[in-house]
């Protein structure tokens, strides 16, 4: 799998049964179909626990929400002390731009979802944004916040 601009880590790759790569996820304690996609999830989610300090316990993925009638997914969603929605990411594949195509798609989840954090990453370039939902604001940031910070920045 392609090289990304996130922290390496020891992946635990094995194949189906039908010669399909898969990857163990440790929050679905399953293995899943290795993805290019689903490869920046998995760095994504070890990068958040491993170096943002983000409890592993509050990381949800593909969380199901309804949008317009239908039936959607988020790809990673980090919760909170108390449970409530903090950071809402989008994970493309490397080869997919980071376009306002996907910034529709986030914020139009983040509509039902209501987290004051957005990430929207491909693996090599990343856009991480502060919403205000009351203002009908978007602050961009310059880094993907900590946890500590990340809290810090949701507000009460």
């Amino acid at each position: 799998m392609q090289v990304l601009d996130l922290p390496p880590f020891e992946a635990k790759l094995t194949q189906s049964a039908t010669n399909q790569p898969l990857i163990w996820d440790g929050l679905r304690r399953k293995h899943v179909v290795l993805t290019p996609e689903e490869w920046v999830r998995q760095h994504v989610v070890h990068y958040l626990a491993g170096h943002l300090g983000y409890p592993r316990g509050l990381l949800a993925l593909e969380r199901g929400l309804r949008y317009n009638q239908r039936q959607k997914r988020t790809d990673l969603l980090a919760l909170g002390p108390t449970g409530q929605p903090l950071l809402l990411v989008e994970c493309k594949a490397p080869h997919v731009a980071i376009d306002a195509a996907v910034a529709r798609q986030a914020t139009t989840y983040n509509q039902t979802v209501g987290a004051p954090l957005l990430l929207l990453t491909n693996g090599l370039v990343h856009y991480c944004w502060r919403v205000d939902f009351a203002a009908r604001t978007n602050e961009r940031l310059d880094e993907i916040p900590a946890f500590a910070a990340a809290v810090a920045l949701a507000g009460p």
